[in-house]
């Protein structure tokens, strides 16, 4: 892959240093040589005389020394130096304004680039143009053009996924019914064994539509201020927990609750999904004889919710990575890997923070999503109201 820094600085260092190499050579041409003529002329050779004043040749084996001419090859020797090292420290500050100008130049581009690179993958907001300069205009563009595409194709497909979800619940809540009264009047072994393994997967396929539907509801760019209310988060988590006591209690799991009085403001259905998709992933990674605890209450002015459970845990490497679609840490574990992206999606539309931690004794996980006190505002109460 081809560097356009290194292409640049190609292209202009190696023409400078040219440039500069031959300004030299003529500098030195221009300098040295009439100054040269000028010395001769002011320094005429002397013949060396003898004491009487007469004229002596050179001693034999030895070479006559012209004074004149050996202080002109020392001044040459000096202006060459001089020259030399003056083009070397210009040399010097062209590459290095060369590369600093380059590198000012590209930044720009390293910005935009930080920019995509911090984004979430689901992320297809546009680029502002208002912030690039004009020659990257047209890249930004067509990556807005790009991203358009993308967006638009994304809710196409979850738009067709909420409607197959929709129009698929009532058949398999008609199903899942005549499976339940298929096993109440047939009790033979074989019968029995069939009618509950349909019944497993029947309940399965009407979790993942529940979860298809709950996708395309909290879908950020879908989402409506207009639907929040003043929601009793308590009652909620109430409702919902009774619905897994069954599942909790097939799996030898101790389900527990401290729920203390408290409104947020919100969109009911959507926080019941996500008070489902919490407690069900927490039974789900618990073992048997393990424990869940679900909590709520007022904390800073806002709603609190708390699931803890006494799972495997998340690394702390691994935490951010679980709200993504699809993905599951564990292969063992039925399910799609859409539950926690549903939670972190609501968490997101309701102005809300999620957070993973470690549970209490140090073993298991623990989910806390916390309401701002928003326009709705968020009341508590002193009274302590636990369900039945």
């Amino acid at each position: 892959m081809t560097s356009i820094r290194l292409r640049l600085l190609k292209t202009l260092i190696v023409p400078i240093l040219l440039i500069n190499l031959a300004g030299g050579a003529l500098a030195y041409m221009l300098a040295w040589l009439p100054a040269q003529i000028a010395f001769d002329q002011s320094q005429p050779e002397a013949p060396m005389r003898g004491p009487a004043g007469a004229v002596q040749a050179a001693p034999a084996g030895q070479i006559a020394v012209d004074p004149a001419r050996h202080k002109r090859a020392q001044m040459r020797q000096a202006v060459v130096r001089g020259l030399v090292l003056l083009e070397v420290l210009i040399a010097l500050a062209c590459i290095g304004l060369i590369w600093f100008s380059v590198s000012n130049g590209l930044r720009p581009l390293n910005r935009l680039r930080a920019g995509l690179n911090a984004r979430d993958g689901d992320d297809l907001a546009p680029i502002a143009v208002a912030d690039v300069p004009y020659e990257l205009e047209p890249v930004v563009s067509a990556l807005n053009g790009l991203l358009d595409k993308v967006g638009d194709g994304a809710r196409a497909r979850q738009d067709f996924l909420a409607n197959v979800a929709h129009q698929l619940r009532t058949p398999l809540a008609g199903l899942k019914t005549q499976l339940e009264w298929l096993g109440a009047r047939h009790a033979e072994p074989d019968t029995a064994h069939s009618v509950k393994l349909m019944l497993s997967a029947t309940e399965r396929m009407i979790r993942q539509t529940n979860q298809l539907l709950a996708l395309a509801r909290a879908e950020p760019k879908h989402f409506e201020k207009t639907r929040l209310e003043a929601v009793a988060l308590n009652a909620l988590v109430e409702d919902a927990i009774q619905s897994f006591v069954d599942q909790a209690t097939g799996k030898g799991i101790d389900i527990g609750f401290d729920l203390r009085p408290v409104e947020i403001s919100g969109d009911r259905f959507l926080l019941r999904d996500l008070i489902d998709n919490l407690i069900d992933n927490a039974i789900r990674y618990t073992p048997v004889g393990g424990a869940v605890t679900v909590a709520c209450g007022a904390d800073e002015g806002g709603g609190v919710l708390t699931v803890e459970d006494s799972g495997p845990g998340i690394p702390v490497a691994k935490r951010e990575q679980v709200f993504s679609r699809y993905v599951r840490l564990d292969d063992k574990t039925h399910g799609s890997g859409l539950g926690l992206a549903i939670v972190r999606d609501i968490a997101v539309v309701h102005g809300a923070t999620l957070s993973i931690a470690d549970a209490a004794g140090g073993q298991g996980a623990l989910f806390t999503v916390r309401f701002p006190n928003n326009n709705s505002g968020v009341r508590s109460t002193n009274s302590t109201q636990a369900p039945p």
